[in-house]
């Protein structure tokens, strides 16, 4: 045990030593996802602050830290920017299989986690029940998929879950720019999408896990069942 409590410090060390490099390296291959050449080096700098001592990762403060003076960049990447975000999505995907993928001891994990809100022009924001808060209260809410193994865990794939009242409100929908191809799916159906991109690129996992709001969700258990994978899925009690 002592020895193998040594041998991950060192790895832990070596791995911050070289953490400019696989930042670089990462940045190397989404680079081309951003169209204009002014974007392309933000990213980079926006990542890094994300891992960095910022207190309130906002527009404000995340500029600071990027060393800018407005926080107009760091706002334009966001929201403004033309860049593919399901091709950096993939490319994320694909760059945690190298590192993370195998085929033993792999796991997709389906969860979901709220994000409080005070106002409600965010998209998707609602009076539902988030775990962050164990409660009902007016929060965003995000599907995720992760994968884990014995190498470690990280996120590939996100979806942000729009309620009906949202979906069905032209109005809203226009001012907030929620596509026109975006409608209402409950978090099973969006669950069941991540999955399906995994399953397409050849994620290697041996089991699919989540809990009962997917355990629950009509017809994922046997869609798991269709496609021969291993699931362990939480249930209600009867």
């Amino acid at each position: 045990m002592i020895a193998e409590d040594t041998g991950t410090k060192q790895q832990s060390i070596i791995t911050l030593q070289n953490w400019s490099s696989y930042l670089g390296e990462l940045h190397g291959r989404i680079a081309g996802r951003f169209r204009r050449p002014e974007v392309r080096e933000r990213p980079r700098s926006y990542i890094a602050g994300l891992f960095g001592d910022v207190g309130r990762k906002n527009g404000c403060q995340m500029a600071e830290s990027m060393g800018e003076t407005r926080p107009r960049g760091v706002q334009h990447l966001l929201n403004d920017a033309c860049w593919d975000t399901a091709g950096v999505r993939d490319d994320l995907r694909e760059y945690v299989v190298e590192h993370l993928g195998d085929e033993e001891s792999g796991v997709l994990i389906v969860d979901e986690t709220g994000f409080l809100k005070k106002g409600e022009k965010s998209v998707g924001v609602a009076r539902q029940y988030t775990g962050t808060a164990g409660k009902k209260e007016n929060s965003q809410v995000g599907v995720f998929l992760c994968y884990a193994s014995d190498g470690g865990a990280a996120f590939i794939d996100r979806a942000l879950y729009l309620p009906e009242g949202w979906a069905a409100d032209p109005n809203r929908r226009a001012e907030a720019g929620v596509p026109e191809e975006v409608r209402f799916a409950t978090k099973g159906e969006l669950a069941k999408v991540m999955l399906e991109r995994a399953f397409e690129a050849g994620v290697p996992a041996r089991w699919i896990v989540a809990d009962t709001v997917y355990g629950t969700a009509r017809g994922l258990r046997g869609w798991l069942e269709e496609k021969g994978r291993s699931y362990v899925l939480a249930v209600s009690r009867p």
